[in-house]
Parts: structure tokens; sequence; C-alpha cells
């Protein structure tokens, strides 16, 4: 059994959707962000960086992984699906997973916060993150133009990079242009694990509908921004 401590985030998702995927037992327990509760002594025993999501494999000694894009990995790991075991093609899966860790995520992640959390609308600081998850989703594009999946057949690295993206509009980004990309996007969304994983936990806003129907739920998460700055000076 597997302990899945996690939010109804995009990385959250991510690890659902591949639990789902894998047909994994496991135990959602919903952090409440807000609240602050990823901070808390108890879950940080388990994240030392107080993030969701954090996984505790009870079959393995009570084993604690963190950070969504290693939590993937261990579980294609673990069950050999996946993820291919010879080298050149367990690298393609990686890069395109880093692509989404080191890319697409925290980029979409700050477009979230300029574009729909922050008070104040600061447009150079949105103009740059919109612009540059652009870039990142005509990398991607032009990627899918020649292939079905990103690396080979469906891997983790689909199952990460599709969490954030399907959220583009949460982050003020249209794919207008971007057929390929719009059509491993609804592939990958009929898939019934998927569809269970984005209701793992169950959002209280639908990230990809039109962001007008989000602004009630933009204004606490606007919230939760403020309480963080907060804390970071002490107050």
């Amino acid at each position: 059994m597997i302990d899945l401590y996690t939010a109804a985030t995009p990385n959250g998702h991510k690890i659902s959707i591949a639990l789902e995927e894998l047909a994994l037992p496991y135990r959602v327990h919903t952090l409440k962000l807000s609240e602050g509760e990823q901070k808390q002594p108890w879950f940080l025993a388990i994240n030392p960086n107080g993030r969701i999501p954090a996984i505790v494999d009870r079959a393995e000694e009570n084993f604690a992984v963190f950070e969504s894009g290693a939590i993937l990995l261990y579980l294609a790991e673990k069950t050999g699906r996946l993820m291919p075991d010879d080298a050149k093609s367990r690298s393609r899966i990686i890069q395109w997973l880093m692509f989404q860790v080191g890319g697409v995520g925290p980029m979409m992640g700050q477009a979230n916060v300029f574009f729909r959390y922050f008070p104040e609308k600061i447009q150079p600081a949105i103009d740059r993150y919109q612009g540059e998850c652009r870039r990142l989703f005509r990398v991607l594009d032009g990627h899918l133009k020649e292939h079905e999946y990103l690396a080979g057949d469906y891997s983790i690295a689909d199952i990460a990079n599709w969490a954030w993206v399907r959220t583009h509009r949460w982050s003020g980004v249209d794919l207008a242009e971007l057929p390929y990309l719009q059509r491993w996007l609804e592939q990958i969304r009929r898939r019934p694990a998927v569809q269970q994983g984005i209701n793992t936990p169950p959002s209280p806003v639908d990230r990809d509908a039109d962001p007008d129907q989000a602004r009630q739920f933009a204004v606490e998460a606007r919230r939760m921004v403020e309480m963080g700055q907060s804390r970071q000076s002490g107050v």
C-alpha cells in the first residue's frame, strides 16, 4: 500500500494519474495547503521541503519519496512499467521528464502567480512567463508533429507534461496554433486512469475550463500567496 500526500494541483495529479495507470493500491491524504498543513512537523518528516506531493511506500519499510519527478521515476522502476529498461529509451523519457520539471512546471507556475494570484498586475512579469510558456509549448508541438507520444510509447514523461499543459488556460496561454499539442492533450485526456487521476483529489475549480469560472478560487489562491509573503517577512 502506498500513502499519497497530495492536493489538487498539477504536481499532485501527476502522481495520482501514475498510480491509477499502474493500478497500484494507494490511500489519499489531502493536505490543506491554505492552512499550512504541508509545513507541519509530521509532514516535514516525510518531505523536508514542505511541498506536495509525497508518498510513503508501506510495503518497502515505509520508504518516503518526495518531488514529483522522483516519485514518477520510483513508481515506474518499482513496477517496470511506463518506462522501458534500455538505456536510450530510458534516457529519452527522463529528458522529457526533466523538460517538465525544469521548464514547463516552473514557468507555468510563475505565470499562474503573476497572471492569476498576485494582487498587483505586473505586466512585464506576466508577459515574460506567458511568453516562456508559449515557447515551451511550441517545443512540445514541434516534437509531437512527428511523434504520437513524447518518448516512444505512453510514459511518465507524458503524464508529467500533460498534467501541467492541460491547465494552460489557468496560466492565460492559448493553444490555438498548436494542433499537435492539442491532439496529444485530447488523446491522453480520454484515458480512464487519467480521468480518475485528475479527480484524486477533486479540484475546487476546473482548470480546463474558461478562466472566468475560476475567479472565486483565485481569490482564495491569492490569499495563500499573501499568507506566504507574511510568513517570509515574519509577520
